[in-house]
């Protein structure tokens, strides 16, 4: 059967050469705007629902919608008090048991924000081959949430994360055409950000985010990625067991660096440890939590980021007790082996993994031997050699939906706001497909053609107003000039990593 690739959701890295000017200019704002307060209750840090210009009724008053800094007085159930008492539940604590069905209200709340921070990602970055910026964030670390009208999300942006483009996959990075570019070697590929003081009360701890961009437009990056399991400790990971081992593409893109660029001196992995090493040290006399999160490749770096955390120790706190590390994964690939699994689960680490059935990069890598075929895996010993899904599994199904086009492309059945959209409508298995919060299904479009014809919605409508070209003085259009405002690492990363006994840089 043939799969179209046109609309797939991830977004690619790009390989461009380097530019060292930098400006405080003002931050451009995006096109399509996300507005608070919206008229039904709110319960999440940050949403972009927006009521949709259609006939769609949302459910009053639901208290599983996305919680906001503004909630209005009075109205539904005191979710702040509810989610301080029960966040360890909906952290995993009890891996998430009683509550996928029937769908606990306040799980699916805390699943759409984590969703929507790993939307930001995609948003926010520039992939336009004709920009000297291709490759980066649009938006400057401070300014990140506001320039996105996520100004009621409750987190603060503590660190940019970069990753190296210079691994050779044909199907993967794309070269800008621009010859003088914001640098050679890099790619922005998320973020790590905290909550605020006045969100940690409301969340009952502090939390500390990992949020991890998807990285391609085609499902090739599949057969691009999905080479062959490497053991960790080829890559520079220490492990007692040699024989855990992760998909090799993710394992590279997690350690490789370049040392002569500025943004990636620092491998992902370097730069994901002294940070969140760094929050512990400056949060230690609080309860805490770190939550990872990604869509497609994203979810995949959120897992092994939040497996290299618990294995290093850097969330046991001061009194000797370990903060709880979560993995919130939205169409994710299979990243290891048998062994990496055991690890990761006996490390205490939870992940949930929200799945669509008729997406198929949760299906890959292993499409013979994984988990559903254990008994032939035990049977030819080859627990080191299979791929292997971790944590629990959270399956929606794109056809129960009655808003979407019955369709099998490959890159809405992909769409992370897809997904978000599914999440939003589900209820239990068996249960009635009925949208919890009144998300605006508009939403489902903003980067593919998933929606029916019959609402209206014109399919990929995100885009920025004219790609960017804008009429000068003289009356001739030209691509605007947008500053580049980029942090690349923070003063305290080299003494962090010292702490941690990584190799450090030469200074």
């Amino acid at each position: 059967m043939a799969i179209s690739l046109f609309n797939m959701q991830a977004l690619p890295f790009t390989s461009t050469p380097k530019i060292n000017h930098r400006h405080e200019n003002s931050v451009p704002k995006p096109i399509f705007s996300r507005k608070f307060p919206c008229p039904w209750l709110e319960i999440g840090v940050f949403s972009t629902k927006k009521r949709a210009m259609m006939n769609v009724r949302p459910r009053a008053m639901s208290n599983s919608a996305p919680l906001t800094m503004d909630k209005p007085s009075g109205e539904g159930m005191n979710i702040d008090k509810s989610l301080t008492g029960r966040w360890r539940e909906i952290h995993g604590e009890n891996n998430w048991a009683g509550l996928l069905d029937p769908m606990d209200p306040l799980l699916r709340s805390e699943l759409t924000r984590y969703g929507e921070m790993s939307q930001a990602c995609y948003d926010a970055f520039d992939n336009d081959p004709y920009s000297k910026y291709c490759g980066s964030c649009k938006y400057p670390r401070t300014e990140l949430f506001v320039a996105l009208d996520m100004e009621y999300h409750g987190y603060e942006v503590a660190r940019y994360l970069y990753a190296t483009s210079t691994i050779k996959l044909p199907n993967f990075f794309t070269q800008s055409k621009v010859p003088d570019v914001w640098s050679k070697y890099s790619n922005w590929i998320g973020f790590v950000a905290v909550s605020s003081d006045e969100m940690s009360k409301k969340l009952g701890r502090r939390d500390i985010v990992i949020c991890w961009r998807g990285t391609v437009t085609r499902v090739e990056w599949v057969h691009d990625w999905m080479v062959f399991l490497k053991p960790i400790t080829e890559n520079g990971i220490p492990s007692s067991d040699p024989n855990i081992k992760v998909e090799s593409g993710f394992l590279d893109l997690y350690t490789d660096k370049q040392p002569d660029c500025p943004y990636s001196k620092f491998s992902v992995r370097e730069q994901v440890l002294s940070e969140i090493k760094h929050q512990m040290e400056v949060h230690q006399d609080e309860e805490i939590s770190i939550t990872t999160t990604g869509h497609s490749l994203g979810s995949a770096l959120a897992t092994l980021s939040a497996f290299d955390i618990a294995d290093v120790g850097i969330h046991i706190g001061r009194n000797g007790r370990p903060v709880p590390v979560t993995v919130f994964s939205f169409a994710g690939p299979r990243v290891g082996n048998m062994q990496f699994k055991d690890r990761l689960e006996g490390l205490g680490v939870k992940v949930l993994r929200v799945v669509n059935v008729r997406d198929v990069v949760p299906k890959t890598p292993g499409m013979v031997l994984n988990e559903n075929a254990m008994g032939l895996i035990k049977l030819t010993h080859a627990e080191a050699r299979s791929y292997i899904h971790v944590g629990v599994e959270l399956e929606l199904d794109q056809k129960h939906s009655p808003y979407l086009k019955d369709t099998e492309d490959a890159g809405c059945c992909h769409d992370l706001e897809g997904y978000l959209h599914l999440l939003d409508g589900y209820h239990g298995k068996g249960k009635k497909f009925e949208l919890a919060t009144g998300r605006d299904i508009a939403l489902v479009n903003k980067s593919c053609d998933f929606l029916k014809d019959e609402y209206l919605i014109p399919p990929a409508w995100q885009q920025e107003k004219n790609k960017g070209m804008m009429r000068g003085e003289d009356g001739r259009w030209m691509l605007v000039e947008r500053p580049l405002l980029l942090d690349d690492h923070p003063d305290h990363t080299h003494e962090r990593l010292k702490q941690l006994g990584l190799a450090p840089l030469p200074q």
